[in-house]
């Protein structure tokens, strides 16, 4: 794992702390930001036609997706709908990837932006229920 690699970075102790100590649902909130990164960055590397980084980052966005969608918890009406919406997500990465073409990056940027920012005010909404139960 990439975060084994460069241990004694101290970014890499920091995010890797991060993780280890973060919510459930923080921790989504890092995979949506993630996928955001590795989508701009691959849409940057497309209209620089690199495309050997376009494909790196395309694919680091394409295993967020996947993980965000093992995740999904299928007991819970939302969440099928939520894996129809990633993989809507995950062809448009595939699509950018394959055509390398902004296009579609553009509309998955999108949806992941608007994802990430409904699940950023439900955490806010959570810890804020929690530090007023006494709970935090």
């Amino acid at each position: 794992m990439l975060a084994y690699a460069n241990a004694g970075n101290p970014y890499n102790q920091y995010r890797q702390q991060s993780a280890m100590t973060a919510s459930p649902g923080e921790l989504t909130l890092m995979l949506y930001d993630g996928c955001i990164k590795d989508l701009k960055l691959a849409r940057m590397y497309v209209e620089e036609k690199d495309y050997h980084l376009a494909n790196e980052n395309f694919k680091k966005a394409q295993a967020i997706l996947d993980e965000l969608m093992c995740t999904l918890d299928m007991q819970y009406t939302v969440s099928a709908q939520l894996l129809r919406l990633y993989e809507f997500i995950l062809d448009l990465v595939i699509q950018g990837n394959v055509r390398k073409e902004a296009g579609p990056v553009d509309s998955a940027l999108e949806l992941i932006v608007e994802l990430r920012d409904a699940w950023q005010q439900a955490v806010r909404l959570s810890r804020r229920r929690m530090s007023v139960s006494g709970q935090i």
